[in-house]
């Protein structure tokens, strides 16, 4: 269940006309999942099933995406969080410019505070390179893993891009190995050490 705040941010996105993008789009596509998941998965922008729905990735792409996500337990019902750059749909399906970027980056931001991750993914080179590094390869840097403010972030392929080009699913398939051992281990860190039986203590004092 989403949180007050958040829903004032849907709320404030839903009216939002900070770029040309709010004149053109049929639904603004905030977001959806878990709004307290422990890995938030961000794409570049709507497609034209997106906007006319108001959900990220429900095209092809999103069908393969939660195939994806079954793959390592995951799914957007339990335990991730699924975003984009931008809120509404470039035209001809584009790439957003870096002012329409810039001018929805604080949607993300503010969503982000709000889920507080531990593991950010950035599907795509758009998401990579507004988040991760202006000069991001994705070919090169796919599944490696860095550290920003506190988040662990990792960069694959976006699932239009396995939809075009069916050689890539390998990498990306390990890339998503790579993000569920992560998970595991971050997850284990903050488990409490399990309570003694007193067996050890009566073995020491012998």
């Amino acid at each position: 269940m989403e949180s007050v705040e958040m829903n004032a941010l849907r709320d404030a996105c839903a009216s939002c006309v900070r770029c040309p993008l709010g004149q053109t789009r049929t639904n603004p596509v905030f977001g959806v999942g878990n709004p307290q998941a422990e890995i938030l998965f961000v794409g570049e922008g709507p497609g034209e099933q997106e906007d006319l729905k108001g959900e990220p990735f429900v095209g092809k792409a999103g069908i393969l995406l939660d195939k994806m996500l079954a793959c390592i337990g995951m799914s957007r019902e339990d335990n991730v969080y699924i975003a984009n750059i931008v809120k509404c749909r470039p035209p001809h399906n584009r790439d957003p410019l870096p002012e329409e970027r810039q001018a929805c980056l604080p949607y993300l931001r503010a969503q982000t505070k709000l889920i507080r991750p531990k593991i950010i993914v950035c599907l795509g080179k758009v998401a990579a390179t507004t988040l991760i590094d202006p000069s991001f390869s994705i070919m090169r840097s796919h599944g490696v893993w860095y550290e920003r403010k506190g988040f662990w972030m990792i960069a694959t392929f976006h699932p239009a891009a396995l939809l075009r080009n069916e050689g890539l699913k390998r990498d990306a398939y390990g890339d998503l190995l790579k993000i569920r051992a992560k998970l595991d281990e971050l997850t284990a860190k903050k488990e409490p050490p399990e309570e003694s039986d007193g067996k050890a203590e009566e073995e020491t004092e012998k």
